[in-house]
């Protein structure tokens, strides 16, 4: 099983990364992406909450699965297959939302805004198009019932339960989900400017994060499989999964600046010259 601090302060700082990290999940993001774009047509000032309200739904799962392993912990050992399963899981779903996401950059056209692409999302059909604050965040909690985010849960519940207790657990779920919600939130927020203005920022903004994303998938599912394949990998990786959680969450911040400060100065170079040609 991954491994995880025995210090309760550094396993709580790991649990919040993990939350702002799960909240760049491909499927957070399209299914975001839809409802806030849905609700920009049906209640404009609702749409900026979407990521907000999705998230808290997806939260108010997250804690209840914390707190239920948390109390299950002293008659319940982990399977040893689990590890295997959700290892392979995890890189076909990842290398899946990698491919397809670089696909939606390469087939949109130049003038429209690229969203990103979830496969939990398609399974869900019409209820995803919801103006009701109360459906998106059942939307959110559905998307909670999902291996991967009870796998990851169960983990760092049962590590806080050495701790002693259902508290740690429950400590570490509110962790989880503030750091999902502060991505979520922010996510939502974002994506109810692009569509406000679809100028060249969000032209190209929109691409570098779908770009980004998608590389980091694909990156995050290789290594993974580079794991399975070299365990003396494994090894040298345990013990850094915070460090490699903030770099996952710094790379795609970074890229979004990043691109935000090009396409700006571009855009300001472009009306330097029109001026000085005029």
């Amino acid at each position: 099983m991954e491994y995880l601090p025995n210090n309760l302060l550094a396993l709580s700082m790991l649990v919040f990364v993990l939350g702002l990290k799960h909240g760049f999940d491909a499927d957070h993001l399209a299914t975001i992406d839809g409802l806030t774009r849905f609700n920009s047509r049906k209640r404009p000032q609702m749409a900026r909450y979407c990521g907000v309200l999705f998230s808290l739904g997806h939260g108010v799962v997250v804690v209840a699965i914390a707190l239920v392993v948390s109390l299950l912990a002293l008659g319940w050992q982990t399977p040893e297959w689990l590890e295997s399963f959700g290892a392979w899981t995890s890189i076909c779903f990842l290398t899946t939302l990698g491919v397809l996401n670089i696909h939606a950059v390469i087939q949109s056209h130049p003038t429209e805004l690229v969203r990103p692409i979830g496969l939990k999302g398609r399974f869900l059909g019409r209820l995803a198009q919801t103006a009701s604050p109360g459906l998106v965040a059942l939307v959110g909690a559905l998307f909670a019932l999902s291996f991967d985010t009870i796998s990851q849960t169960a983990l760092f519940a049962l590590t806080a339960s050495q701790f002693g207790g259902w508290q740690p657990a429950l400590l570490l779920g509110l962790l989880f989900v503030l750091g999902m919600l502060v991505t979520d939130g922010i996510n939502g927020l974002w994506i109810s400017r692009l569509i406000l203005r679809a100028d060249q920022i969000a032209l190209i903004a929109s691409r570098v994060m779908s770009l980004v994303v998608a590389s980091l998938s694909l990156l995050v599912a290789g290594f993974g499989l580079a794991r399975l394949a070299w365990p003396a990998l494994g090894t040298w990786s345990e013990g850094k999964e915070l460090l490699f959680g903030l770099t996952v969450v710094g790379v795609i911040a970074g890229s979004f600046t990043l691109a935000v400060w090009l396409t700006r100065r571009t855009v300001d170079n472009a009306a330097v010259t029109v001026t000085v040609t005029e």
